[in-house]
C-alpha cells in the first residue's frame, strides 16, 4: 500500500529527519536572535541629569549598583522587573510607583496650588495628562543620556533616600534585617534600580504615537496612575496559544496512538535485564547516595524555614534572622535543589554507561575523583553563598561568594568547578559507550544530551571574568541555562534514559521506544528551544518575543506521558506473570511519578502562566511558585531519585538480595 506523507513523517526515518531539521532550524534562529540582541535591549545612559544640569548618576554608577545588587543577593529577597524572590519589593515597580505619586503631587501644586488628594476629578485628569507627558515624552532612555524634568529629578532623590534607609537599616516586616549594606553602596544600587524603572516606564523608540506604543518592558508592570496596562496583542497571542494547544493536544494524542504505539511486524519485547554482578565503577556509586540524601534533607529544612518567614516575616524561626537572613537561605535552598538533582542524574549516566558498553572504565577510581570534586563544590559553594551575601567577602564575592543571580548563584570559582565536573562526567560516559556494540538511537540521545548538559552551563558564565552591566542582557543568558538546560537538554536526557529503562526492563519494544523517543525529541526541540521566549516578555526585550514564547510552549510532556502509559500497561501485564521487572518496582514508580508531576507542573501550570495575558498580571507574584516547584521536582527531581533507587537496587541484586 502506498505510504501517505503523514505515514512517511511518522516513520522512524521521518521522525529522525524531522528532528534534525527542526534542531538545526531552531539553533540557527536562536543564534540569529542573539546576534541582534544589542539592537533591542534598553541601553544604559552615559549619564542621567536634570533639565537644570545636575548630574544624578552615570553609566558607571549603574554598573556598580548592579554589582552591589548581586553581591548582597537582593534578587533572592525582592525582584527586578519581576525576576527574583517575592518577599521584598519589586524594586523597579516601587521606584516607578513612588515617582508617579510624587509627580502627581508636584504637578497638582504647580497647576492648581493644592495637594493631589484635594483635586477634583477634572483637575486630576489634567494632572494625569501632565504626568504621562513627563514619563512618556520628556523622559527618553537613550545611550547618549537621559534628561529628567526637575520634578522627576526630585522624585529620584526621594527614591534614593527611601531605598537607602530600607537597605541600610533593614525592613523587619519583610524579613530583611539590614546592617550589611553601606550607605554609599545603597546609593549606587538606587542608580541601578532607577535605570530599571526607566525600562518599565519610558517609551521604546520607534513606537511613539503608534498603535503599538509600548515601554521597553512591553508595558510591565501595570500602573493605573499613567494608564499602563497590557496590550491588545497580548490578548490575541493568549487566545491563539490556547486554541493551538487544544488542537495540537488532539493531534499529538491521535498520532501517538495511531502511529507510535501500534506494534509493527517483527516487534517484540526484549527480556528484562538480569543483574548478577556490577562493574567496579558502578559499585562506587553508592557513596553518592548519602550526599544526595543530605543535600535533599537540608534543602527541605531550609524550605520550611523560608516558608515560615513568608507567613510570619517579623518573627524568628528556630534561629535568629540575623544569623540566617531570608535572602541567603533562599539562595542556598534553590542551589541545593539544583545540586542534588544534578548529582542524581550524574549517577544515572555513570550507572547506565557500563551496561551499554558491557565493560567498565579503564580507571574506575575516576568515579571517586568526581565524587570528591562534587563534595568540594557543594560544601565550598554553600559557604561562599553565605559569606558573600552577608558582606564577608567584599573583595572576592564574585569569585568565591555568590553571583546574586536567581538560580545561578554560585561564585565563579564554584561555577567553573561544577562545569569541569560536568565535562568530566560526560567524558566518563562518552568514553565507554561511543564504541559500544549496542550503539543505537537511544544511546546516541543519551550521549549528546549529556554533552548538552555539560556545555550549556557555560552560557550562564558570560562574561567569565566580570559581571554583565546590562540586566536585560544578563537575564537573557541566565535563562539559557535555567530554561534550555533543564527544559531542553535535561529533558532530552530524560527521554533517552526512560526509553533505555523501558526497553531494558522489557516493558516496551525497542522499535516502539525509538519512534516515541524521536517524536518526543522533535517536540522538545520545537517547543523547548524558542519556548525560552516566554521568559523574555517583561525585562526589556522586544514585543515579538511575546508571540514566539507564547506559541512555542507547553507541548513537551505529552508524548512522554503517553509513553509511560503504554509502559505501565505492559508492566502490569508482566507483573502478573512475575519476572525480573518486579525487582525494579520502586525506581519505575518514581519514573512514572516524574511524568505525572512533570505534566502537571510543566504542562498544566506552565501553560497557564505562559499565556501573555495571565503572565502579565501574575509575573512577579506568588502564582509563579507552583509551576517552578512542581516542574523542577517532577521533571528532574523524581528521575534523580529513581536513578538512586536503581543504583541501590542493582547493588542489592548483585549481592544476592
Amino acid at each position: 500500500m502506498k505510504q501517505t506523507l503523514l505515514d512517511k513523517f511518522m516513520s522512524k526515518k521521518g521522525l529522525y529527519t524531522s528532528f534534525w531539521f527542526i534542531a538545526i532550524f531552531m539553533v540557527t534562529a536562536l543564534i540569529y536572535f542573539t546576534a541582534n540582541l544589542q539592537k533591542e535591549v534598553p541601553p544604559i545612559a552615559k549619564e542621567v541629569k536634570s533639565v537644570s544640569g545636575e548630574v544624578l548618576y552615570t553609566y558607571d554608577d549603574v554598573a556598580e549598583g548592579k554589582g552591589y545588587f548581586q553581591e548582597f543577593d537582593l534578587m533572592d529577597w525582592g525582584s527586578m522587573l519581576g525576576m527574583g524572590a517575592y518577599m521584598g519589593p519589586d524594586f523597579s515597580t516601587e521606584f516607578f510607583h513612588h515617582r508617579a505619586l510624587y509627580l502627581y503631587e508636584f504637578y497638582a501644586q504647580e497647576m492648581y496650588s493644592k495637594s493631589d488628594k484635594d483635586l477634583t476629578d477634572i483637575e486630576r485628569g489634567a494632572v494625569k495628562v501632565r504626568v504621562k507627558q513627563d514619563f512618556h515624552e520628556q523622559t527618553k532612555l537613550l545611550e547618549e543620556g537621559v534628561i529628567y524634568t526637575d520634578a522627576s529629578a526630585e522624585a529620584y532623590k526621594r527614591n534614593v533616600i527611601h531605598l537607602t534607609k530600607m537597605l541600610v537599616e533593614g525592613e523587619p516586616e519583610r524579613a530583611f534585617p539590614g546592617g550589611v549594606i553601606r550607605k554609599e553602596e545603597a546609593v549606587k544600587i538606587a542608580a541601578f534600580v532607577d535605570w530599571s524603572q526607566m525600562v518599565a516606564s519610558s517609551i521604546r523608540p520607534g513606537t511613539e504615537g503608534t498603535n503599538s506604543e509600548r515601554t521597553w518592558s512591553n508595558n510591565w508592570p501595570p500602573e493605573p496612575l499613567v494608564d499602563q496596562d497590557t496590550s491588545y496583542n497580548n490578548h490575541i497571542v493568549s487566545l491563539w496559544e490556547f486554541l493551538l494547544l487544544w488542537v495540537l493536544t488532539v493531534v499529538i494524542v491521535f498520532l501517538t496512538y495511531e502511529y507510535l504505539l501500534k506494534k509493527e511486524k517483527g516487534e517484540y519485547l526484549e527480556p528484562a535485564m538480569k543483574i548478577t554482578k556490577l562493574f567496579p565503577s558502578q559499585k562506587k556509586l553508592l557513596k553518592y547516595i548519602p550526599i544526595v540524601s543530605l543535600l535533599f534533607v537540608v534543602q527541605v529544612f531550609l524550605g520550611s524555614y523560608i516558608a515560615h518567614l513568608y507567613a510570619d516575616p517579623t518573627n524568628d524561626f528556630i534561629f535568629p534572622q540575623s544569623w540566617l537572613p531570608f535572602n541567603v537561605i533562599r539562595s542556598i535552598h534553590t542551589q541545593l535543589a539544583i545540586l542534588w538533582v544534578a548529582v542524581g542524574w550524574l549517577v544515572g549516566g555513570l550507572l547506565i554507561a557500563p551496561w551499554i558498553a558491557n565493560k567498565d572504565h579503564k580507571f574506575p577510581w575516576l568515579v571517586d575523583v568526581l565524587w570528591a570534586a562534587l563534595v568540594v563544590v557543594a560544601v565550598g559553594s554553600m559557604i561562599g553563598l553565605y559569606m558573600g551575601a552577608t558582606g564577608q567577602l567584599r573583595d572576592t564575592w564574585f569569585w568565591l561568594g555568590n553571583e546574586g543571580r536567581e538560580l545561578l548563584n554560585l561564585g565563579r570559582v564554584w561555577d567553573i568547578g561544577l562545569l569541569i565536573g560536568l565535562v568530566f562526567w560526560f567524558l566518563l560516559v562518552f568514553s565507554l559507550i561511543r564504541k559500544a556494540r549496542t550503539n543505537n538511537p537511544i544511546v546516541s540521545t543519551i550521549i549528546w544530551s549529556a554533552f548538552g548538559i555539560a556545555t550549556l552551563y557555560i552560557a550562564g558564565m558570560m562574561p567569565i571574568h566580570k559581571i554583565q552591566p546590562n540586566f536585560t542582557v544578563d537575564d537573557y543568558y541566565r535563562w539559557w541555562v535555567v530554561h534550555l538546560w533543564v527544559e531542553l537538554t535535561f529533558e532530552l536526557f530524560a527521554a533517552g534514559t526512560i526509553a533505555f529503562f523501558s526497553v531494558s526492563l522489557g516493558l516496551v519494544s525497542r522499535k516502539s521506544a525509538e519512534r516515541i523517543m524521536f517524536f518526543e525529541l522533535f517536540l522538545m526541540t520545537l517547543a523547548g528551544t524558542l519556548g525560552v521566549g516566554h521568559h523574555y516578555w517583561w525585562q526589556g526585550l522586544d514585543e515579538y518575543w511575546i508571540a514566539i514564547g507564547g506559541i512555542f510552549s507547553a507541548m513537551e510532556p505529552l508524548p512522554l506521558a503517553l509513553m509511560i502509559v503504554e509502559a505501565w500497561k505492559n508492566y502490569r501485564e508482566k507483573r502478573r506473570e512475575g519476572g525480573e521487572v518486579n525487582q525494579f518496582t520502586t525506581p519505575f514508580m518514581w519514573i512514572t511519578g516524574s511524568v505525572v508531576l512533570n505534566f502537571i507542573g510543566a504542562g498544566v501550570f506552565g501553560m497557564v502562566i505562559n499565556t501573555p495575558t495571565i503572565s502579565y498580571y501574575s509575573h512577579g507574584t506568588y502564582l509563579i511558585m507552583p509551576h517552578a516547584h512542581t516542574a523542577l521536582l517532577g521533571a528532574f527531581g523524581y528521575i534523580s531519585i529513581a536513578f538512586l533507587y536503581m543504583a541501590s537496587r542493582t547493588n542489592a541484586l548483585a549481592n544476592g538480595y
